[in-house]
């Protein structure tokens, strides 16, 4: 992948603020220069396991053959229902970025307390990694996952769709657009 080019597209996929059984995520397809050029959406299970199924549904269901790199706000979304990026990345063939915004000693004291028994969950939540903080041209620090693509790529791509701020313009917008179905699906 060449990283200066201004056509890389860029899909960030965000959710809502859980409801009670369902959660909406929004995808927003972004170029490099920060030219919107799409839009998907799909839901999850509050609670549930099938983050990872959706998302892939999403990413088929847009059918683009120029997308070059996933982002992901975040890999544990909907009350503990963890994504899968490196199966993501595979079936795609698409690098994958999973975006965090706060330092954090990890999830798996509040996976076991809230699913005792769970191994499955557990090692899904384990097989993530560790993530890497990256300091931004805006002197704010995320936390990456990459997968597909190296660390020092992944901050730099991640550096470069950052206007201000923290959050990587796709995933602001797909925020935004989550927030809004979300709203729409509560009062419809």
């Amino acid at each position: 992948m060449h990283l200066p080019k201004k056509g890389l597209r860029a899909l960030g996929i965000a959710e809502s603020c859980a409801g009670r059984t369902r959660s909406i995520l929004s995808g927003v397809v972004m170029r490099k220069d920060l030219r919107v050029d799409g839009f998907c959406s799909g839901t999850v299970t509050v609670g549930g396991t099938d983050a990872t199924d959706s998302i892939l549904t999403m990413v088929q269901n847009l059918d683009r053959k120029d997308l070059n790199v996933i982002l992901l706000s975040g890999c544990v979304i909907a009350w503990f229902n963890i994504i899968d990026p490196g199966r993501i990345a595979a079936e795609t063939g698409l690098p994958v970025i999973c975006v965090t915004y706060e330092e954090s000693d990890g999830l798996l004291d509040d996976i076991r307390a809230h699913f005792p028994g769970d191994d499955a969950r557990l090692e899904a939540y384990r097989k993530l990694g560790d993530r890497k903080p990256v300091l931004l041209h805006t002197g704010q620090t995320l936390y990456l996952r990459s997968y597909g693509m190296d660390a020092a790529d992944a901050a730099r791509f991640c550096d470069d769709f950052t206007l201000d701020g923290k959050i990587p313009e796709p995933l602001r917008v797909a925020r935004l657009c989550a927030r809004q179905l979300f709203g729409r699906a509560e009062t419809g």
